[in-house]
């Protein structure tokens, strides 16, 4: 008996037990094992190494580097162009005037031929010889050699008015021929810089969003490299000087436009290029500048980087390409290239070629 009480309790006691384990495992969310095909999955490793990166940083600078210059070109062709047609424009005027000049001395010309005429077609000197007045003839000697002078005058400048007038129309004509010119330079930079930029922006858009990122980063490294040996070199420890009135102007109109964005042959005033950017500042201060940065570099007066002031331009590049407006503690303000906004930079950040001043 005690056997059998036994052998039921256990059997009672398994069986709950496995109730029990049964009902539990029912409840309860399944908890799956770790593994690696469960796990999320593994990050794809980048297409680019940093050194290949690299390569496709300085390729797509060295294509925006060509497209500043083609841009200046453009720039300059355009201001050339501008002052051409106003040039045209003063030759037309002068060639109206020249002929309305010419058709009043002719008409001058036909009164004294009238006169003349009138009078039996005898010269005033012929006409004094014959008088038998004694003051007639005295009074008239002076009237004599006047007539005589106002008609050499006369016809002196009519003969110089009309050389004039050919020359105000072969002037003309040339001028034509330089503003032909330079509309087809201007329509061959304009084609130039789309190819540069076009190239630049393609490659750029290649890049994943990742690679985008780690491309500026690559940037501002390089930037920040470039910028930390300018000022160890000790090229700024001697800079001291305060901006000038047209100076500080100059800098408040260009920070003010920090955050808009770069468009090659810009001026503002939702966006600028480089000497867009510095030009305009300068005509905020009432001091015009030459429009480009190659022009401002050829134009403006130098100095010496340790006589540098606010407002000062630095231009950067062998080729005089890019140009940024210095506005102290060794920063500029500039419009980097398509794709970038206005922004604060160090001024050591690129190669630069010299300074300038505006209102030295």
């Amino acid at each position: 008996m005690n056997r059998r009480h036994c052998a039921t309790a256990a059997i009672t006691l398994v069986c709950a037990l496995a109730m029990l384990t049964s009902t539990g495992q029912a409840a309860a969310a399944p908890v799956p094992d770790p593994s690696p095909s469960a796990s999320a999955p593994a990050a794809s490793p980048p297409r680019y190494s940093n050194a290949e990166l690299e390569k496709v940083r300085e390729q797509i600078e060295t294509l925006y580097r060509k497209a500043g210059a083609a841009t200046d070109a453009y720039n300059l062709a355009k201001e050339q162009t501008k002052k051409q047609s106003g040039e045209i424009v003063r030759l037309a005027k002068a060639i109206v005037d020249g002929q309305a000049r010419i058709a009043e001395l002719k008409d001058r010309a036909g009164a004294q031929a009238r006169e003349q005429y009138r009078n039996g077609g005898l010269p005033p000197g012929a006409q004094l010889a014959l008088s038998n007045n004694p003051k007639l003839f005295l009074d008239g000697i002076n009237k004599v050699r006047q007539s005589q002078q106002a008609s050499k005058t006369l016809l002196a400048e009519l003969d110089q008015t009309q050389q004039d007038l050919e020359t105000y129309t072969q002037d003309a004509s040339a001028n034509w021929e330089k503003l032909e010119a330079n509309r087809v330079k201007q329509a061959k930079a304009k084609k130039k810089i789309n190819a540069q930029i076009k190239a630049a922006e393609k490659l750029e858009s290649e890049l994943e969003d990742k690679e985008r990122d780690r491309l500026r980063q690559l940037e501002a490294d390089a930037a920040a490299k470039a910028q930390t040996a300018w000022l160890s070199s000790g090229a700024i420890k001697d800079v001291s000087g305060e901006a000038s009135a047209a100076g500080a102007a100059a800098v408040a109109f260009a920070t003010a436009q920090i955050g808009k964005p770069y468009v090659w042959g810009a001026e503002g005033p939702r966006s600028y290029d480089c000497s867009g950017l510095t030009s305009q500042a300068w005509l905020a201060a009432k001091r015009p500048i030459p429009r480009t940065s190659q022009e401002q570099w050829r134009l403006l007066p130098r100095i010496d980087i340790k006589d540098m002031r606010p407002g000062d331009l630095i231009i950067y590049h062998a080729d005089a390409s890019h140009v940024g407006m210095y506005v102290g503690d060794g920063a500029i303000v500039h419009a980097p290239r398509p794709g970038r906004n206005v922004t604060l930079a160090g001024a050591g950040s690129m190669k630069i070629l010299g300074v300038v001043r505006p209102d030295k």
